[in-house]
């Protein structure tokens, strides 16, 4: 394939950003009482079929496996010329960085007007939901650590090191689940996710890192092609359905952490969704990207990826004035339980009033951004781009874990010191 520019790559994520926003809206079940937002519920926790729809909103392996695709030609460069990984990495974490300290910084101001003026009760039952998909961020930074030693391990090994990567996925679980007879080789997912053995998050890095490995593969032409595409489809339904057969949580989202879940940390169960995406990536590679340069629309998808960080951090905050909004018009957004008469109605109100208040939100942000300076090259000292890193990691995670109170109140100040550090210019 060529390695310029595509609008393939684009298009990929492109849809990958549309289905997490939508899914995300879906998930979020207001409950009103006396016409004030009391409680979130999540459709995982209302609705038990919901967990296979996960199949295909959990995307976050295609957008770890695209970014890698587009950034491995490059890295491998810096890479044979001898050029630090470091600086590549805080110019990339800088441009998260910098965002998300506006984000937090909104986040803090609503938290001191719900504190102080509004007594409706909004922002209390949405706290979590505004900061929860922050998790993303973290697992993108982390594995784009790695990224110049998974394109020299796909340089010198092909696919062997993504084989590698299942194996230790796959003993992890064996190791958690510890099957002795036949019987417990048929209930080897219950007995997977029942156990919460510290040791069982080193799958995080393992599997974070395979559709990375992958990525960086299919980029330099290691698999291609209708039929291969067509196998990994197939085998990602067939890994899915056989997973679920064995016991595994049918939902790849959400979760308690540490226990029944195939995320939190990430089980065999998950590789399902990942085959099932890169084989639609292949199967379809080369007739959308025919159409996609046919149509000329490369620049619309390269805009729409311009713009993709900010919606994604800022979609989840167009719940607050869609939950102020239809309890001030009394729509039915809490409609009661799925197979409750106007549920699904009251779903798609609810995705109509999300939709609508996204885009104010998103031209304020976009205004916000347009007239920050232009970001300063990230400094060359190793040691401020570790202190900016370890303090742009523990603020997001800090925000991830406590909500937008008081995780945002805590996580903005070390989002804006890694921003500082990254862009500080080299001392002479």
């Amino acid at each position: 394939m060529s390695h310029a520019r595509d609008p393939y790559p684009d298009a990929l994520r492109a849809i990958a950003l549309l289905i997490v926003v939508l899914g995300h809206w879906v998930a979020t079940l207001p409950r009103f009482e006396q016409g004030v937002l009391v409680d979130t519920g999540h459709i995982l926790d209302a609705w038990e079929p919901a967990g296979f729809f996960t199949w295909i909103v959990q995307v976050v392996p295609l957008f770890i496996f695209v970014s890698a695709a587009v950034s491995s030609e490059g890295v491998w460069q810096r890479y044979r010329s001898g050029e630090s990984h470091a600086r590549w990495w805080a110019d990339r974490a800088l441009g998260l960085a910098r965002p998300t300290v506006t984000y937090l910084a909104v986040l803090s101001v609503l938290v001191a007007i719900a504190s102080f003026i509004t007594r409706d009760g909004v922002l209390g039952p949405l706290n979590h939901s505004l900061t929860v998909h922050l998790w993303f961020l973290l697992i993108l930074l982390a594995v784009q650590l790695m990224l110049p030693i998974s394109v020299w391990a796909d340089r010198r090994f092909g696919l062997w090191p993504a084989a590698v990567l299942i194996i230790a996925i796959a003993v992890v679980d064996l190791l958690r689940s510890r099957p002795t007879a036949f019987d417990d080789w048929l209930m080897l997912g219950q007995l997977v996710t029942s156990e919460h053995d510290y040791f069982a998050w080193v799958n995080t890095l393992f599997f974070w890192l395979l559709p990375q490995q992958l990525g960086i593969a299919w980029w330099n032409n290691r698999f291609s092609g209708r039929r291969v595409g067509a196998a990994l489809l197939l085998l990602g339904l067939a890994w899915l359905m056989a997973a679920v057969a064995l016991g595994y949580p049918p939902s790849m989202v959400n979760g308690n952490a540490g226990g029944e879940t195939n995320l939190l940390p990430p089980t065999l169960a998950l590789l399902g969704v990942m085959w099932f995406q890169v084989g639609l990536v292949v199967l379809f590679e080369t007739p959308v990207r025919r159409f996609l340069q046919r149509q000329r629309l490369g620049r619309w998808m390269a805009m729409i990826g311009a713009f993709g960080l900010q919606l994604y951090l800022w979609h989840k905050l167009a719940e607050l004035p869609a939950a102020w909004l239809g309890q001030r018009l009394d729509w039915p957004i809490d409609a009661g339980m799925p197979g409750e008469p106007g549920f699904w109605i009251g779903r798609l109100e609810w995705l109509a009033l999300c939709a609508l208040m996204v885009v104010p939100v998103m031209l304020a942000a976009l205004l916000i951004e347009r007239y920050r300076k232009q970001d300063v090259p990230a400094a060359m000292q190793t040691g401020r781009i570790i202190v900016g890193g370890l303090a742009l990691f523990l603020g997001i995670a800090v925000s991830l874990a406590l909500g937008a109170f008081p995780g945002a109140l805590i996580g903005l100040p070390l989002v804006a010191l890694s921003a500082w550090l990254l862009r500080a210019p080299r001392q002479a």
